[in-house]
């Protein structure tokens, strides 16, 4: 008796039961069975808590973006210029014909039609409305570049790994080339010409389109074509790579088999496994993005005035930073809190896909 209770407790069949050391083993199949890498992801991001406050501060900023025409006192473009520069809190006068300006009119925060809660800027308008505003410039560079750098990214550095020979050399020397080139520069000369091209009046062909488009978008057409164009090259490269370590496995091999064509494979079974490090790479490069914009504003390549972006802003304010820090302390902040916020959930999502940093910490 003494062996066989041995030999089941080997097993690792409780108490020499083997329905229960089965029913034991079954539950745990099911459970494995019901986890997937995603899932895993999913628990793994949930423990970090720096990564998990970045999310949801985000998910803040794009409600609070999407809601400004409720949550601000006035439009980005209404000024008092009888009240200039002045400090946050400061109360002023509001006519009754100038009240129907407010958003808050006729409602309970009609009172605070009359502060400027962050104070005003050098045309007299609400400062706190223009930074709230702003918001939606810069998530709409994060996204929008981010959208077109993964998507050409993937899609040349996936064809140029799974071609391989002559098309992979030759398309890697083009990313190559474009890697030598200060990026900076171009993206600056891009602009200044797609600028020079809206004031000319260009209105025919495919440019005439173009400066159509981003006259409706306040000028941010050309900025998303001027950083996501040229911000794909690092995705390439990361896809590539992992288009090299992909194509050799059992799944494809299986996928060449049953007769799949090339596009098939590279669209229904590469690009899919792909996608997780280079969607983690661009989130930790939105960031980049939101500054680059910041930066083009600030020496007057970004939006068209008077919209509002928290670079020109720092551009109005910063002559008169000693009087008036309050003119770059708030679009400041706010450009810090946001990229901070990207990095945070950036690391988040790579420690989370990582399998070999999980557990770590």
């Amino acid at each position: 008796m003494g062996p066989e209770k041995d030999k089941d407790s080997a097993k690792g069949l409780p108490g020499g039961n083997p329905a229960a050391g089965l029913e034991k083993l079954s539950e745990a199949e099911a459970l494995t069975k019901g986890r997937s890498p995603l899932s895993d992801a999913w628990r793994e991001f949930r423990r970090n808590k720096i990564g998990v406050a970045g999310m949801v501060f985000i998910i803040f900023v794009i409600f609070v973006a999407l809601a400004a025409d409720v949550i601000t006192p006035y439009h980005f473009s209404t000024q008092n210029l009888s009240y200039t520069r002045e400090k946050p809190l400061t109360p002023y006068i509001v006519t009754t014909d100038q009240l129907p300006n407010c958003h808050w009119a006729n409602t309970p925060l009609e009172q605070y039609c009359t502060v400027f809660i962050a104070g005003s800027d050098p045309l007299g308008r609400d400062l706190f409305s223009r930074v709230i505003y702003g918001t939606r410039v810069s998530l709409s560079v994060a996204f929008v570049a981010a959208l077109v750098s993964i998507l050409i990214g993937t899609v040349y550095g996936t064809i140029s790994g799974y071609a391989g020979g002559r098309v992979d050399n030759f398309m890697m020397r083009i990313v190559d080339f474009l890697y030598a080139v200060p990026l900076l520069p171009i993206i600056i000369l891009m602009t200044v010409y797609f600028q020079a091209l809206s004031r000319r009046g260009v209105s025919t062909g495919f440019m005439g389109v173009l400066i159509d488009l981003s006259r409706a978008t306040g000028g941010l057409l050309f900025i998303f074509i001027a950083i996501g164009a040229l911000n794909w090259i690092g995705m390439a490269r990361l896809a590539r790579g992992q288009v090299l370590s992909y194509k050799q496995k059992e799944f494809v091999e299986a996928a060449r088999a049953v007769g799949a064509t090339s596009s098939r494979i590279v669209f229904r079974h590469l690009i899919p496994n792909v996608m997780g490090p280079l969607l983690i790479a661009e989130s930790l490069a939105i960031p980049g993005y939101i500054f680059l914009e910041a930066t083009l504003s600030f020496i007057g390549l970004g939006v068209n005035p008077p919209i509002p972006s928290w670079g020109a802003m720092i551009n109005e304010g910063y002559r008169g930073i000693r009087s008036n820090p309050h003119l770059v302390l708030f679009p400041g902040v706010a450009l810090s809190v946001l990229t901070l916020a990207f990095n945070f959930m950036g690391d988040g999502l790579r420690d989370a896909f990582d399998v070999r940093l999980r557990g770590r910490g």
